[in-house]
């Protein structure tokens, strides 16, 4: 097995020292500006669509905040949405590089409403650029890769798809110091193996299995099986260590939460914990990831909210 240090070192490498904004977000000029008010309206209505976690754990921050998490997540799901639906490479080259020149310039026209919000996102919060073009090329990746022979390269591919977007936020939600990217990077981790592990069926029927197959191979477990759907006893030891391992991510990562402006830090420990309480449903499916999508009810969100407000009191 590949020992945590050095995919941890790799990671902490591609993050490099980005220096703690000096300069703090200018609230409020584009209150007046209705083409960004529209932009920003766009934004929520895109996460509400795709990600229910999301939009509720980014409905605990501030309203301004909240404007800017939801125009992050609707650029990470347009660029997203590029790799998956748009079939000619040329087109697909064309608008992976649209997105590439947003994110250098800071600047979009107005008839795009995601890149509007996205591109004043950018700006007011200081967000670095590196970690924006490393999300795109992080989803580009899927163009030239379905497999993944060791953890530390599936660690890499989670850096680029998750990890930047956890890093992004920070600069959205505010963080005390540079301390704090480690623990970003843990989390933006764990966040996409809880991705993984529930979507496992779903990546498979479209040609993409994103699990070690170094683990795969250790536990017993071939491609067929996964072809076939087989909950069999070596799959379900190799998911228990697949979710011990997310799990102490997900543990380790809460040091990093104290170290976030206060008003942000119910918003990541919500989506640290809605997203960990997926893998408590995969074990209540006895890991069938092939034909049930382990998710977490409106009730299962609410529920915890009470005992993460406490041990948020308590950082």
């Amino acid at each position: 097995m590949q020992a945590q240090a050095n995919w941890e070192n790799q990671l902490l490498d591609l993050a490099g020292h980005i220096p703690h904004p000096s300069i703090r977000p200018f609230f409020s000029y584009w209150a007046g500006d209705d083409s960004l008010r529209k932009a920003y309206q766009q934004a929520s209505v895109i996460t509400a669509e795709h990600s229910k976690s999301f939009h509720f754990s980014s409905g605990l921050l501030p309203e301004e905040k909240r404007s800017a998490v939801r125009a992050l997540y609707a650029f990470c799901r347009t660029v997203d949405d590029i790799v998956d639906e748009v079939e000619a490479k040329k087109d697909r080259d064309f608008e992976l590089d649209y997105w590439r020149n947003i994110v250098q310039t800071a600047s979009a026209s107005t008839d795009d409403l995601v890149a509007a919000a996205w591109a004043d996102t950018l700006t007011r919060y200081h967000i670095p650029r590196h970690y924006a073009l490393q999300l795109i090329n992080g989803v580009a990746r899927d163009l030239s890769q379905t497999r993944y022979q060791t953890f530390e390269d599936l660690a890499t591919y989670c850096y680029g798809v998750a990890s930047t977007v956890g890093l992004m936020s920070m600069y959205i939600v505010g963080f005390k110091s540079h301390e704090a990217v480690p623990y970003a990077i843990k989390l933006g981790v764990a966040l996409q193996m809880t991705n993984i592990l529930r979507d496992v069926g779903e990546d498979y029927r479209n040609g993409r299995l994103y699990l070690p197959c170094e683990e795969l191979a250790f536990y017993g477990v071939a491609e067929a099986d996964i072809a076939e759907n087989r909950v069999t006893d070596n799959w379900r030891q190799f998911m228990k260590f697949q979710i011990e391992r997310t799990r102490q991510l997900y543990k380790d990562s809460w040091e990093g939460v104290k170290m976030l402006e206060r008003e942000g830090q119910l918003a990541i420990g919500a989506a640290s914990t809605f997203y960990s309480g997926i893998l408590d449903e995969i074990e209540k499916n006895d890991f069938d990831v092939f034909s049930l999508r382990a998710s977490l009810s409106a009730w299962g969100k609410v529920s915890r909210v009470p005992r993460l407000w406490l041990k948020i009191k308590s950082l």
